[in-house]
Protein backbone atom coordinates (compact mmCIF):
# COMPACT_ATOMS: atom_id res chain seq x y z
CA UNK A 1 0.00 0.00 0.00
CA UNK A 2 1.17 3.51 -0.80
CA UNK A 3 1.54 6.41 1.62
CA UNK A 4 1.72 10.13 0.94
CA UNK A 5 3.67 12.61 3.07
CA UNK A 6 3.05 16.25 2.18
CA UNK A 7 5.04 19.27 3.31
CA UNK A 8 3.16 22.54 3.14
CA UNK A 9 4.89 25.76 2.23
CA UNK A 10 5.38 28.28 -0.53
CA UNK A 11 7.79 27.83 -3.44
CA UNK A 12 10.67 30.16 -4.15
CA UNK A 13 13.62 31.71 -2.38
CA UNK A 14 11.54 34.51 -0.91
CA UNK A 15 9.72 32.03 1.34
CA UNK A 16 12.39 29.35 1.78
CA UNK A 17 13.31 30.12 5.39
CA UNK A 18 9.99 31.46 6.68
CA UNK A 19 7.78 30.07 9.42
CA UNK A 20 5.15 29.09 6.86
CA UNK A 21 7.68 26.75 5.22
CA UNK A 22 8.50 24.48 8.15
CA UNK A 23 6.38 21.80 6.46
CA UNK A 24 8.56 21.98 3.33
CA UNK A 25 11.73 22.00 5.42
CA UNK A 26 10.64 18.98 7.47
CA UNK A 27 9.62 16.84 4.51
CA UNK A 28 12.83 17.80 2.68
CA UNK A 29 14.79 16.61 5.74
CA UNK A 30 12.75 13.37 5.88
CA UNK A 31 13.47 12.72 2.17
CA UNK A 32 17.18 13.46 2.69
CA UNK A 33 17.32 11.07 5.65
CA UNK A 34 15.76 8.30 3.53
CA UNK A 35 18.13 8.85 0.61
CA UNK A 36 15.30 9.75 -1.79
CA UNK A 37 15.44 12.77 -4.06
CA UNK A 38 12.80 15.17 -5.33
CA UNK A 39 12.03 15.71 -8.97
CA UNK A 40 9.73 18.25 -10.56
CA UNK A 41 6.39 16.66 -11.39
CA UNK A 42 4.47 19.29 -13.35
CA UNK A 43 1.48 16.95 -13.80
CA UNK A 44 1.09 17.01 -9.99
CA UNK A 45 1.84 20.73 -9.55
CA UNK A 46 4.72 19.94 -7.24
CA UNK A 47 7.97 18.20 -6.50
CA UNK A 48 7.74 14.51 -5.65
CA UNK A 49 10.10 11.92 -4.20
CA UNK A 50 9.48 8.19 -4.04
CA UNK A 51 10.96 5.32 -2.10
CA UNK A 52 10.39 2.66 0.55
CA UNK A 53 10.32 3.10 4.30
CA UNK A 54 9.62 0.14 6.60
CA UNK A 55 8.45 -1.88 3.58
CA UNK A 56 5.93 0.80 2.61
CA UNK A 57 5.90 2.67 -0.70
CA UNK A 58 6.18 6.35 0.10
CA UNK A 59 5.47 9.41 -2.00
CA UNK A 60 6.66 12.72 -0.57
CA UNK A 61 5.12 15.84 -2.07
CA UNK A 62 5.98 19.53 -1.92
CA UNK A 63 3.10 21.35 -3.66
CA UNK A 64 4.26 24.25 -5.82
CA UNK A 65 0.79 25.80 -5.91
CA UNK A 66 1.42 28.16 -2.98
CA UNK A 67 -0.06 27.45 0.42
CA UNK A 68 -3.65 28.49 -0.20
CA UNK A 69 -4.00 26.09 -3.13
CA UNK A 70 -2.07 23.11 -1.71
CA UNK A 71 -5.15 20.90 -1.99
CA UNK A 72 -4.95 20.93 -5.78
CA UNK A 73 -1.61 19.10 -5.79
CA UNK A 74 -2.51 16.84 -2.85
CA UNK A 75 -5.76 15.81 -4.54
CA UNK A 76 -4.02 15.07 -7.84
CA UNK A 77 -1.38 12.84 -6.23
CA UNK A 78 -3.79 11.07 -3.87
CA UNK A 79 -6.18 10.22 -6.71
CA UNK A 80 -3.47 9.22 -9.20
CA UNK A 81 -1.75 6.82 -6.79
CA UNK A 82 -5.02 5.70 -5.12
CA UNK A 83 -3.83 6.73 -1.67
CA UNK A 84 -6.53 6.46 0.98
CA UNK A 85 -6.79 9.44 3.32
CA UNK A 86 -5.73 7.33 6.33
CA UNK A 87 -2.37 6.90 4.52
CA UNK A 88 -1.85 10.66 4.19
CA UNK A 89 0.26 12.80 6.52
CA UNK A 90 0.36 16.57 6.04
CA UNK A 91 3.18 18.50 7.73
CA UNK A 92 2.53 22.19 8.37
CA UNK A 93 3.18 25.20 10.57
CA UNK A 94 0.87 26.11 13.45
CA UNK A 95 0.68 29.45 15.27
CA UNK A 96 -1.51 27.99 18.00
CA UNK A 97 1.15 25.82 19.60
CA UNK A 98 4.45 26.98 21.13
CA UNK A 99 7.47 27.45 18.92
CA UNK A 100 9.20 24.14 18.28
CA UNK A 101 6.41 21.95 19.66
CA UNK A 102 5.18 19.08 17.50
CA UNK A 103 1.64 17.74 17.54
CA UNK A 104 0.39 14.84 15.47
CA UNK A 105 -3.26 13.86 15.12
CA UNK A 106 -5.02 11.38 12.88
CA UNK A 107 -7.74 13.89 11.94
CA UNK A 108 -9.02 17.30 12.89
CA UNK A 109 -9.98 20.73 11.71
CA UNK A 110 -7.99 23.16 9.61
CA UNK A 111 -7.82 25.47 12.62
CA UNK A 112 -7.72 28.52 10.34
CA UNK A 113 -4.79 27.16 8.28
CA UNK A 114 -5.49 27.95 4.61
CA UNK A 115 -3.34 25.10 3.29
CA UNK A 116 -5.31 22.57 5.35
CA UNK A 117 -8.59 24.19 4.28
CA UNK A 118 -7.58 23.74 0.65
CA UNK A 119 -6.71 20.08 1.23
CA UNK A 120 -10.03 19.45 2.96
CA UNK A 121 -11.85 21.05 0.03
CA UNK A 122 -10.04 18.95 -2.58
CA UNK A 123 -10.22 15.67 -0.64
CA UNK A 124 -13.74 16.22 0.67
CA UNK A 125 -12.71 15.14 4.18
CA UNK A 126 -10.86 16.15 7.33
CA UNK A 127 -9.91 12.54 8.04
CA UNK A 128 -6.18 12.58 7.38
CA UNK A 129 -3.19 12.84 9.70
CA UNK A 130 -1.41 16.10 10.26
CA UNK A 131 1.86 16.90 11.94
CA UNK A 132 1.76 20.48 13.17
CA UNK A 133 4.95 22.33 13.99
CA UNK A 134 4.64 25.27 16.36
CA UNK A 135 5.92 28.53 14.95
CA UNK A 136 4.71 30.62 17.86
CA UNK A 137 1.89 33.08 18.01
CA UNK A 138 2.48 36.50 16.58
CA UNK A 139 3.27 38.89 19.40
CA UNK A 140 2.17 41.90 17.40
CA UNK A 141 1.24 42.79 13.87
CA UNK A 142 -0.33 40.93 11.03
CA UNK A 143 -0.67 37.13 10.91
CA UNK A 144 0.62 37.00 7.32
CA UNK A 145 3.66 39.06 8.27
CA UNK A 146 4.36 36.60 11.10
CA UNK A 147 4.08 33.34 9.15
CA UNK A 148 5.73 34.73 6.03
CA UNK A 149 8.45 36.39 8.06
CA UNK A 150 11.95 35.11 8.67
CA UNK A 151 12.85 33.34 11.88
CA UNK A 152 14.41 35.40 14.64
CA UNK A 153 18.08 34.85 15.41
CA UNK A 154 17.18 32.65 18.40
CA UNK A 155 14.67 30.65 16.31
CA UNK A 156 17.28 30.15 13.56
CA UNK A 157 19.52 28.49 16.14
CA UNK A 158 16.73 26.13 17.20
CA UNK A 159 15.08 25.36 13.85
CA UNK A 160 17.58 22.69 12.64
CA UNK A 161 16.80 20.49 15.66
CA UNK A 162 13.05 21.12 15.30
CA UNK A 163 13.22 20.05 11.64
CA UNK A 164 15.19 16.91 12.62
CA UNK A 165 12.54 16.12 15.25
CA UNK A 166 9.77 16.57 12.70
CA UNK A 167 11.53 14.27 10.18
CA UNK A 168 11.90 11.63 12.92
CA UNK A 169 8.20 12.04 13.73
CA UNK A 170 7.32 11.35 10.10
CA UNK A 171 9.38 8.15 10.23
CA UNK A 172 7.68 7.13 13.47
CA UNK A 173 4.22 7.76 11.99
CA UNK A 174 5.07 5.52 9.04
CA UNK A 175 6.29 2.76 11.36
CA UNK A 176 3.13 2.91 13.49
CA UNK A 177 0.56 3.35 10.71
CA UNK A 178 -0.93 0.02 9.75
CA UNK A 179 -2.39 -1.30 6.57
Amino acid sequence: MEYLVVGLGNPGRTYAQTRHNVGFLSVEKFVERQGFSFRLAAQFSGKIAMGKVVEKSIYALLPLTYMNKSGEAVGLVARYFHIPTHHLLVVCDDINIPFGSLRIRSEGSAGGHNGLKSIETHLGTRDYARLRIGVGDRTHGDLADHVLGDFTEKEREEIPQIIENAAASIEQWLKLTGE
